[in-house]
Parts: structure tokens; sequence; C-alpha cells
């Protein structure tokens, strides 16, 4: 008899904002493994605003998702039945899996053994995981970070954001300033070391709000926002400056042809800047080495950590929703599927 699970995928392609309607739970058979693979039992996943690139037709590192073809996301998972040599029965696994309750790794792509648990599983498909890697290649290759910079980081509250200003902080940062809105998430950012942050929402003239906060500008720009965002800081980048394109969370909803463009080119070549996006599995084969040091970061208490807890893999469509229109919580959405061994 084939062995099911039960998984999320896409119904039909997204216009606009995903809704329930864009998702569907179904139950689907296990393949018997091929040489090379394992199969892997989902104890929480979570929920990336880059997915939302693959749900409808346009350009992202990823093809387009087709109805009937389930959500990915990144998973922790116990490994339950393994054809491969690396992994065997009982071993705690991060992968590039799915919202389902069993995934298979196919024997190639994104899987690495959780090497201990003093830190929560979730951590590393947070901090540790991709959002973590993102900050730390972003701000050491991409923008080459160096001490006595001065740093403005957009979505800062996110698990991306909060992740690079603290690390630019622990790097030498002079100055740290965190774009978000609120009050808890200022608080927040501000209890786990940015030095300022600049709430969006309640300010007629972000140009004016963003020089306020770092005199003399900023030699590096974290942007996961989009467009607008990147415009508004150009003419206040110092010479020499770098911009990080780490993701579009304001854009990704919107068609193509209504997303706002860049006005302040001019400032690239008065100020000398370097614009430049990451895909942060081209570092792959460094990740075990920078885990390693943000993991005693966080152990240390430098680099502070937040989630928002889901329960049930019904529960993932509204978490992946909810991180486009729920601006009350913030932090890694995780969603818990199974038991913790």
């Amino acid at each position: 008899m084939a062995r099911k699970t039960r998984r999320i995928v896409l119904a039909a392609p997204a216009a606009g904002l995903p809704t329930r309607a864009t998702f569907r739970m179904e139950e689907a058979a296990l393949a018997p493994l091929g040489d090379g693979a394992a199969l892997v039992r989902t104890i929480c996943c979570s929920v990336d605003p880059g997915v939302r690139a693959r749900l409808s037709d346009g350009a992202s590192y990823a093809p387009p998702l087709k109805p009937g073809e389930m959500i990915d996301a990144f998973c922790v998972g116990e490994v339950i039945e393994s054809a491969n040599p690396r992994f065997a029965a009982g071993d705690l696994v991060a992968l590039g899996g799915g919202w389902a309750e069993h995934v298979v790794f196919p024997g190639r792509g994104y899987i690495q053994k959780i090497p201990h648990r003093r830190l929560p599983l979730s951590v590393w498909i947070g901090a540790l995981g991709v959002p973590g890697m993102t900050a730390w290649f972003g701000l050491k290759r991409v923008a080459a970070l160096e001490a006595g910079a001065r740093v403005l980081v957009t979505s800062a509250a996110g698990p991306v954001g909060a992740t690079a200003g603290q690390i630019a902080k622990a790097m030498g940062a002079a100055r740290v300033v965190g774009v978000a809105s609120g009050a808890e998430k200022a608080d927040w950012l501000r209890s786990a070391g940015f030095d300022a942050v600049v709430d969006y929402r309640r300010t007629d003239d972000l140009g004016a709000a963003l020089a306020a906060a770092s005199d003399g500008g900023y030699d590096v720009l974290f942007d996961n926002v989009g467009n607008a965002m990147i415009d508004a800081a150009l003419p206040l980048m110092r010479i020499g400056g770098r911009i990080v394109v780490s993701g579009q969370v304001a854009d990704y909803n919107t068609p193509a042809a209504e997303r706002p463009g860049l006005r302040n080119t001019a400032y690239f070549i008065a100020q000398r800047l370097r614009m430049e996006g990451l895909v942060v599995f081209d570092d792959l084969r460094s990740f075990p080495q920078a885990q390693e040091e943000l993991s005693a970061m966080i152990e240390a208490g430098a680099v502070k950590t937040r989630e928002v807890r889901y329960h049930g893999l019904e529960a993932a469509p509204q978490a992946f929703i909810d991180l486009f229109t729920d601006q009350s919580a913030f932090g890694r959405r995780i969603v818990e599927i199974g038991a913790e061994p």
C-alpha cells in the first residue's frame, strides 16, 4: 500500500494579494525512495515572502509554480527513512521542502544535518537558515561592510532585516538605522541594538526622516522593501555607498507595470554607488562557517531572534497571507506541523 501524506498546493495563480482560494490541501502518495533520497517527517516549516513571486508569472530566480504543485518552504524535520549515506533515520535536518507533513529529499538541493540542539530547532530555518544567511552574506560579501559604516535597513523588524541590523552592529557599524512601522517594533529593534528607527507610516517626508536619523547619510542600504524605498534613500548615500537588494516585499503583490521605478539614478554617478542583488544559495558552501559564528552570537545574546507561531499544516496559507496584511505581529513566521523528537 502506498504511503500518503498531506500537503498544500497551488490551487490557482494569484493576481495581486493571495487569498485562501489560492491554495488547496490534498492527500498525496509518497513515492518510493530512489538512490540518494531521504524521507523526512516535517516538524516545522516557514512561510517566506519571496515565494509570492512563484505564485504567478513574472521575473524570479525560480520558475512559477503550476496549479497542483506543492508550495515550497524551508523545513526542519526528522529523517525517518534514508537511501542516502549522509543521513540516517533519526537525524534532524533543515532542508528545502514544502508545506507538507512529509517531504522527500530527492538527493540534491538544500539540506543540512542540524549539528546541535543548543538553540530551538526553528532557528535553523530562521536566523541560522536562509533569512540569517541572507543578512550575513548580504553584508559581508555584497556590501563588504567595514567598521565605522552607517547602515540603513528596511523592513527592519522582519527576520532578514532584524538579523542584518544586529550583525552590522556586531561587525562594528557606527550607526544602524531601521525602517519599520509601529511603536512595538521600534522598541524591540532598539532593544536589539538599532540606534534609531524610522516609522515610515508616521512621516509625510520619508527622505527627510531618514536624513534626520543619520547625520552625513549612509554607507550601506540593506533593502528588503522595493524601489520606492531605494529611491528615497539614494540621495542620502555617501560616496562609494553600497545598496544590497535583498527583497521587494512592497512590490510582490503589485503588477509589474504598476511598480514604482527609480528616479534618483543620478546619484549612482555622483556618489559612485553600487547596487547588487543576491540569491543566498550562491554562498551555500560557506553556510557552515557563517552558521557557527552566528550561532555563537545568538547564544551569547548579541543577536536576538523573534518568532510568530502558527499551529498545524492548515494554518500555513493564513500565515503566508499575514506576511502582507498583518502589521501587528512581527518576526519569523513558523508553522508547527509535527512533534519534536
